[in-house]
């Protein structure tokens, strides 16, 4: 039975690799992003196994119905990838610009919780797997990293999240690449992680079985 899987930020780098290998190992996706155009195209290259949802999920009503329509046309919902999210170009705290860590932190965080609370009754439906982008930056401290608090809070979250899902079965794991090159940065980064490299990662953890609960996937540059 083929399964499908829900990807949040998925017109471009990781989101986007992400659907061509989840399609090539078989899964039918549901594409979330606010870039129609790309969406649209990535759609197409996908074919049937494809949906091409254009929505701002830190818009709640635009999530939940993006959420009802992934149901309506696929007929369940087996997998979320939560991986939409955004840096900033602040330089620290003290001169940081506050309405830039507004719109981070609400699609950093809040658009990672209002995702797990939309999806989280299909997927108890079907003992589904969410899976979610944290970062190195989660990880260590970083000075005046606002970016990398928000990403300590995934890292968090994800944890709290797994033992949550795991009383009924579900999964929960955490992703968590160092510098990956993907429009995210202003200038190539070729000899750094691939979006192909993290979305290997995340077909790997959601093809393990049941006996294996993968909580995190660490990945750091070769070298």
């Amino acid at each position: 039975m083929t399964q499908t899987l829900l990807i949040t930020g998925a017109s471009s780098g990781i989101g986007a690799a992400t659907a061509r290998a989840a399609v090539k190992a078989g899964w039918q996706v549901a594409l979330l992003a606010r870039s129609r155009d790309a969406l649209e195209k990535l759609a197409a290259e996908l074919g049937d196994a494809a949906l091409a949802l254009p929505c701002d999920i830190t818009e709640r009503d635009q999530l939940s119905e993006a959420v009802a329509k992934t149901i309506e046309r696929f007929g369940g919902l087996d997998a979320v990838y939560a991986n939409a999210g955004k840096g900033s170009s602040s330089p620290g705290i003290e001169q940081g610009d506050p309405d830039d860590w507004h719109a981070m932190i609400h699609l950093n965080v809040l658009a990672v919780l209002t995702t797990a609370h939309a999806t989280l009754p299909h997927l108890r439906k079907t003992k589904g797997h969410f899976v979610v982008t944290g970062s190195k930056a989660g990880r260590d401290h970083m000075k005046g990293s606002v970016y990398g608090a928000t990403k300590w809070f995934v890292q968090g979250i994800a944890g709290n999240l797994a033992e949550e899902m795991r009383e009924w079965g579900g999964r929960c794991t955490l992703i968590t690449p160092g510098m990956v090159d993907t429009p995210f940065f202003d200038e190539p980064k070729p000899d750094k992680i691939q979006p192909d490299d993290v979305a290997n990662a995340v077909v790997f953890a959601l093809s393990q079985p049941r006996s294996a609960d993968v909580r995190e996937i660490h990945i750091m540059p070769s070298g």
